[in-house]
């Protein structure tokens, strides 16, 4: 049973990967980075709880089977997630499907809601550390 779930997230981690790679090579997604008053609110806040608020801004926002106002829920700025869900394409059921295949018209379920939150979180790890390695 340990060695399927690792392996489960083994590809859920390849998966991700790959679709950061895809998406750092498009001119609009790859435009968004995170500020430094963004990285000091994670700091402050610590990574556990920027993962509580995407979970909520989440199941608020995107994991709706009607979201009357899909592709205009996820404000531009002012928490590190929103920006994240514009890099990573999980700011609307519209790109949440180009990108990651993931249909509009449904209830996201839990594994879907694990699979934008860990997408969220992989690119938030990758612009605070990328700093340090430079």
């Amino acid at each position: 049973m340990i060695k399927q779930m690792q392996r489960v997230i083994y590809i859920q981690d390849a998966r991700i990967e790959n679709i950061l790679n895809s998406l750092s090579k498009s001119n609009f997604r790859s435009k968004f980075h995170l500020k430094q008053k963004d990285k000091d609110y994670i700091k402050e806040k610590g990574i556990e709880k920027i993962r509580e608020h995407a979970y909520d801004f989440i199941n608020k926002r995107l994991a709706l089977e009607i979201i009357p106002n899909d592709g205009k829920q996820t404000p531009m700025k002012g928490h590190p997630v929103f920006i994240a869900q514009h890099a990573t394409a999980t700011c609307c059921r519209g790109c949440l499907y180009k990108w990651h295949k993931i249909k509009p018209g449904t209830k996201l379920n839990d594994e879907q809601k694990d699979y934008v939150v860990n997408v969220i979180m992989t690119w938030i790890n990758r612009e605070i550390n990328k700093d340090e390695k430079n």
